[in-house]
């Protein structure tokens, strides 16, 4: 059964998260990205619980709305911080113990970095859309200029503007994105029951205002990992997609999705599920 569980980490840190299958199976976290919510994800909680792991999938720093530190004081929107809550989430509900990390897009990045500081920690890597750090800024410093117009969005969620441009029109610009994704109708409205408000909006941008435009530096990926994605991608170019595999140091499946654009999980998402869990299956915990 999948159902809300609200996992405190600290005071003031509360976070609600969509979790299915029993506590003690092997944990699977998944961190959504932007635009998203805890519920990108809730196809593969079910999938998960049927196959026997226990599956977290929480509302991030910010948009869960009782772990919502002051979004004007970016130094509540860090780096460490956002990786350190998803190791706290972990810790909180399967102490002590390794588990399986699936990201996409921001927690995607978080993943990148949680696999490169804390290897021993996981099991296995999944990844949605966003490429290995280092194949990205490659990507980015290519002269035809592709991925840093594909990457535009993150100097513009800088300006002092943003949230209310997003906001504006009954959030037309992030609705039309997520349709042109592939995103269902039913779950747009669901993610923006979560996101569609200043004050939500606000911390979520914080993460963008908080790191600048460049990723902090990581090294080779060095856990089992599974890479997806879709090849209409529209933030991410088939440059840093397809080298992504020069920065893996471990056991690596790299998986196109043809027609699949940035939100594969909800877009195809008994694909993706079939992929993550064949991926758990090849690196038990």
């Amino acid at each position: 059964m999948v159902e809300t569980r609200r996992i405190e980490t600290a005071p003031g840190m509360v976070f609600d998260a969509t979790v299915g299958g029993s506590d003690h199976a092997p944990l699977v976290l998944m961190l959504h990205g932007f635009g998203v919510s805890r519920y990108f994800w809730s196809a593969q909680a079910v999938a998960l619980a049927d196959a026997g792991y226990f599956a977290v999938a929480p509302n991030q720093r910010g948009y869960a709305a009782d772990a919502r530190p002051d979004p004007a004081d970016l130094a509540n929107y860090q780096m460490d911080l956002l990786i350190q809550d998803a190791l706290d989430i972990a810790d909180a509900v399967s102490p002590g113990r390794r588990f399986h990390l699936v990201g996409h897009d921001w927690g995607a990045s978080l993943a990148w970095s949680i696999a490169d500081q804390h290897p021993e920690r996981l099991g296995s890597l999944t990844i949605l859309s966003r490429p290995h750090p280092l194949a990205f800024a490659a990507a980015l410093a290519m002269p035809d200029g592709e991925q840093a117009q594909r990457s535009r969005h993150h100097k513009a969620f800088l300006e002092p503007d943003a949230v209310p441009k997003i906001l504006a029109d009954d959030v037309k610009w992030l609705r039309t994105r997520l349709a042109a994704n592939g995103v269902p109708e039913t779950a747009i409205e669901v993610h923006l029951s979560v996101l569609g408000n200043t004050p939500a909006m606000e911390a979520a941008l914080a993460w963008y205002r908080a790191r600048g435009v460049y990723h902090a530096p990581v090294g080779p990926t060095k856990v089992p990992t599974l890479y997806i994605w879709g090849d209409a991608d529209d933030t991410v170019g088939r440059a840093a997609a397809e080298g992504t595999g020069a920065f893996i140091a471990a056991p690596y499946q790299f998986v196109v999705i043809p027609g699949g654009g940035h939100y594969t999980a909800e877009q195809a998402p008994d694909q993706v599920s079939a992929l993550l869990l064949a991926h758990l299956a090849r690196h038990p915990i």
